[in-house]
């Protein structure tokens, strides 16, 4: 039996420092301390205090599996659009924003602001998209330099693995998918095929250039900013 969504949530939490009975255990101990309109005096300070330490606690762990949920919920195929009122937010836009501003920063993001750690990821997908669609208008030129690749009786060990890509690769609708390999296989067919490495070099020079030129005009948006 396929595991449900709820469990595979669950399973990336397992570690988590505050457990489920802990924190049901802390609501009831806010509302048993929150001052009442009847009662102003109903609770003792020390006890609001631990409430407090508490909340704090748990505030530091609420900032740590929101962003995880939200990648589990992702690696399940739940869209940024079904996402959002999970969220509390309006569009999927604003629940991209929010998941970019609340995760951890990567090694290469040190330094930046959360708006700039937003504004970088969009940068990249903009690259991103106008390199598959590049790949997608040039398909029959991307084809032929996969068939080549694929069609090679006998190369050397260390590409065979990177050729079999390839060639299952070059049987799917969509040729973008076939960059990937392609650059992968370069790298192991330099010296046995020199005129073949030069093809996807050209080819892969391209994809660079076409992503170059999407930064430049996003920093020129940007206001000459690097980001």
């Amino acid at each position: 039996m396929a595991a449900q969504p709820d469990d595979a949530l669950r399973a990336h939490f397992t570690d988590a420092a505050i457990p489920e009975s802990a924190a049901a255990d802390l609501v009831r101990l806010v509302h048993g301390v929150l001052p009442q309109p009847e009662d102003a005096e109903s609770a003792d300070a020390a006890t609001i205090l631990s409430a407090l330490r508490m909340l704090r606690a748990l505030r530091v762990e609420l900032a740590d599996w929101e962003p995880r949920l939200i990648d589990a919920a992702r690696t399940l195929g739940v869209s940024w659009n079904d996402l959002a009122p999970a969220l509390g937010v309006a569009s999927r836009q604003a629940a991209e924003r929010r998941y970019l501003r609340l995760r951890p920063a990567r090694p290469d993001e040190a330094g930046d602001t959360r708006d700039q750690r937003v504004q970088n990821e969009r940068d990249r997908r903009a690259e991103d998209r106008a390199v598959l669609d590049w790949a997608r208008r040039h398909a029959v030129a991307l084809r032929r330099i996969a068939a080549r690749v694929a069609e090679l009786s006998d190369p050397p060990e260390t590409a065979r693995r990177n050729v079999e890509v390839v060639r299952r690769t070059l049987g799917e609708d969509d040729p973008a998918a076939l960059l990937a390999p392609l650059r992968d296989a370069r790298e192991t067919l330099g010296e046995s095929h020199p005129d073949l490495a030069r093809s996807i070099d050209e080819l892969i020079d391209r994809t660079d250039a076409v992503r170059g030129s999407t930064r430049e005009h996003r920093n020129a948006d940007h206001g000459g900013s690097t980001g």
